[in-house]
């Protein structure tokens, strides 16, 4: 990759920067590469030639440019205005702010962020960064939860000085730093008085089953509830949220109870199970899963009725009496609607 990206940016002044170095000197995973360059345009086209890599302009105003491969990786090239001491002096926390020259040599890293690494420590580059970018409130905690570093005691000041400026930045970056926070993080959002401007609390984080903790969905619902909709959240969210939300504690645990909680909740069943605080019922929907029909006893157009809500209201009857047990074939089925319709 290296050599690709020296013969991308020829003989000009180039760096790797960011994230990118900070992961590479703390041996984590690479997967997204910044390079600051001169020319970042023309680096970028000539880095994605020959390759399947889709080549954007990134950021207009910071004359950014994105070469992005299948399967999610990426590689920038922000232009290199001034000296790289100038680039490193505009970014967020010391441990962002080393860079790497292309051709090799020794590391750039005018404010001691290699040091920082080695003492686990999340240190602002200057006073201004969070009146600069608030977004790098929620990055500062996201960076402490995913890296278990912890804020020094003057950028932790700064945090708690600015954190009223948390709900400024466009919603989905602030969207994007939430995602990726777990349990610890929202706690330390918390008393840091970063998570209260946004709508959230802590109070359903106590009463959830935490064994889902890892799926970003989860705890956005458990933070945010029904304030989650103030965040510009995909429709497929906007679902998993209003289920959550709207699901009941099963009346009982037979087969019938479980089917209409299953109904009301599925695919996300066992993550409404979790919400509630129920994990005691998560074998037996797993089980129910395993055991749902691959086929119905009756399809919609076999019920010899017109078009409307009827035909869900019989069809969702046969299927709870299947599952509870009462009817098995189509006969069985047959005759319920037959009886339902002799009833109405």
């Amino acid at each position: 990759m290296d050599e690709r990206i020296r013969k991308a940016v020829g003989r000009g002044e180039a760096y790797v920067v960011g994230g990118a170095v900070r992961d590479e000197l703390l041996g984590r995973p690479v997967v997204d590469l910044d390079v600051a360059c001169r020319r970042p345009e023309k680096a970028a086209r000539k880095f994605a030639r020959g390759t399947q890599a889709a080549v954007f302009q990134l950021s207009e105003r910071h004359g950014a440019w994105r070469v992005a491969f299948r399967g999610g990786r990426t590689v920038d090239f922000t232009q290199l205005r001034n000296s790289i001491h100038t680039d490193l002096g505009s970014r967020d926390f010391t441990i962002n702010a080393i860079a790497r020259p292309v051709r090799g040599g020794e590391y750039v890293d005018p404010f001691g962020g290699r040091a920082d690494l080695d003492a686990r420590r999340l240190r602002a580059v200057s006073p201004t960064i969070f009146s600069d970018d608030p977004v790098r409130l929620l990055r500062a905690v996201r960076l402490e939860d995913e890296l278990g570093f912890h804020l020094d005691a003057d950028t932790e000041t700064l945090v708690r000085e600015h954190a009223q400026l948390v709900t400024r930045p466009a919603g989905e970056r602030t969207l994007a730093e939430l995602e990726r926070l777990l349990p610890a993080g929202f706690r330390r959002a918390q008393a840091l008085g970063l998570l209260a401007p946004l709508g959230g609390s802590l109070e359903r984080l106590a009463r959830v089953d935490l064994r889902f903790a890892d799926r970003p969905w989860f705890l956005l619902v458990t933070v945010f509830a029904e304030g989650i909709v103030r965040l510009p959240i995909s429709n497929q969210l906007r679902r998993f949220a209003r289920t959550l939300l709207s699901a009941t504690r099963p009346s009982g645990s037979t087969s019938r109870d479980l089917h209409r909680f299953r109904r009301s909740t599925e695919p996300w069943a066992l993550e409404a199970l979790a919400f509630l605080g129920l994990p005691d019922l998560y074998e037996a929907v797993e089980q129910a899963r395993k055991h749902d029909p691959r086929k119905p006893l009756l399809r919609g157009d076999e019920l010899g009725l017109p078009p409307g809500p009827e035909i869900g209201r019989l069809l969702d009857l046969i299927a709870e009496e299947r599952a509870a047990g009462t009817i098995s074939t189509r006969e069985d089925a047959l005759r319920l609607v037959a009886q339902e319709r002799g009833e109405r």
